[in-house]
């Protein structure tokens, strides 16, 4: 029973984050307006966001190997707070900027150690159904966190919608201190020797080296790309190009939430049968579906119905390639278990900020509404990593 307290709380962890790194999309009009910014600079919170996020979770990874991972989660929670603060109270730009780095140094640790947690305390059967609902904890955000923090922007503030989080980022730091586990199994400083370091970093060097986890993060840096090379701007895209209205905005994302739980629960029932077998299917469709919608964006109910199908898409591989990356580690390498769960998050935002870098830089040649047509090269790329990753040997 405490297991399942215990994953509910890694939800709310997931939740928490997810309404943190994606509420600066629902809310990059009203951070314009305020703080008299263009809105394609301001691409670039998205972009500094996901690269930091992306460099900082391994490191923080190695460095605090030896500590408890309960005490790392608190300390780090603790930084994740006062950033999400900082960028409620922002005054300015280069303020933002700083809140934006420190919130994505913490958030892919908090992540990866939650990922590592559910991975020990769940039953075996009922591991990458977990693992997918701590991952719908960020869809529940989209769902539920994005579309009323857009909503109090609109009527209050967008600074609102961060202190929000703060609080609510509060209320789950004191929650895990009484309920995150403090027995899982790694590597102590007391019992490490230069014989069995040596081992485990020859571990980790020979899991990266895989060609399996070379294909598999490959695969997550393009289809992450994919989705956020347009989603990055998508409040623009569903009011100008669309010509969606803008007090309809809310209700257009909560239903991008909605599909976004369907697709990380798919997720988790591709994960329970055959891992990654499924997703060359799913590319197949992403990349003509992108293209259409360039191509017929003044079609809003379509545009907006396909969108809404690539939502599913793009939110359906976490669980697949998570649990296929810690088999693997389990399988071959188990002393790089730490290295695995984080290789989702770490490499969801390089793709993350890949692809936000790669719209804001094409904007000005191709127009906002056409950036979905570097959203297709990316869901091209996508579909031929998924197809040779298919080829190797199985786990």
């Amino acid at each position: 029973m405490k297991y399942k307290l215990q994953s509910i709380m890694f939800v709310l962890v997931a939740f928490m984050l997810g309404c943190n790194e994606y509420m600066v999309v629902a809310v990059l009009e009203n951070i314009s307006a305020d703080l008299k910014i263009q809105i394609s600079l301001l691409g670039i919170l998205v972009t500094v966001f996901a690269f930091v996020y992306s460099i900082c979770t391994p490191i923080i990874s190695i460095v605090f190997a030896h500590v408890k991972r309960h005490l790392v989660l608190f300390g780090l929670l603790v930084v994740f707070i006062i950033a999400n603060t900082l960028t409620a109270l922002a005054p300015n730009f280069y303020v933002l900027i700083i809140s934006r780095i420190l919130s994505g140094a913490t958030a892919g640790s908090i992540i990866s150690i939650t990922i590592i947690m559910t991975n020990f305390i769940a039953p075996a059967e009922k591991r990458a159904g977990l693992i997918s609902w701590v991952y719908s904890g960020a869809g529940i955000a989209n769902l539920l966190g994005v579309p009323v923090g857009n909503k109090i922007a609109e009527i209050f503030s967008w600074r609102y919608s961060f202190a929000i989080i703060t609080i609510l980022s509060v209320i789950v730091l004191l929650l895990l201190i009484s309920l995150a586990p403090r027995n899982t199994p790694q590597i102590t400083a007391k019992n490490t020797s230069k014989n069995t370091e040596s081992i485990h970093n020859t571990d980790k060097q020979d899991f990266i080296k895989d060609i399996r986890v070379i294909l598999t993060c490959a695969f997550i840096v393009f289809a992450c790309a994919a989705q956020f090379s347009y989603y990055t701007y998508i409040t623009k895209l569903l009011t100008k190009y669309m010509k969606f209205s803008p007090a309809s905005v809310s209700t257009l994302l909560f239903i991008l939430g909605v599909v976004a739980i369907i697709g990380t629960k798919l997720g988790g029932f591709f994960a329970d049968h055959g891992n990654m077998k499924n997703m060359p299917y799913l590319y197949l469709f992403m990349t003509p579906a992108l293209i259409i919608v360039g191509l017929t964006m003044h079609i809003k109910i379509l545009a907006f119905v396909l969108v809404a199908l690539m939502v599913i898409v793009s939110n359906s591989f976490g669980s697949s390639v998570t649990v296929y990356l810690l088999d693997i580690a389990n399988n071959h390498y188990p002393d790089a278990l730490d290295l695995a769960s984080s290789l989702t998050p770490v490499f969801s935002n390089v793709g993350i900020a890949i692809g936000s870098l790669a719209s804001s830089l094409a904007i000005p040649y191709l127009t906002l509404g056409h950036v979905v047509f570097v959203s297709a090269v990316f869901a091209a790329l996508s579909l031929i990593t998924t197809v040779l990753q298919l080829k190797q040997k199985h786990i």
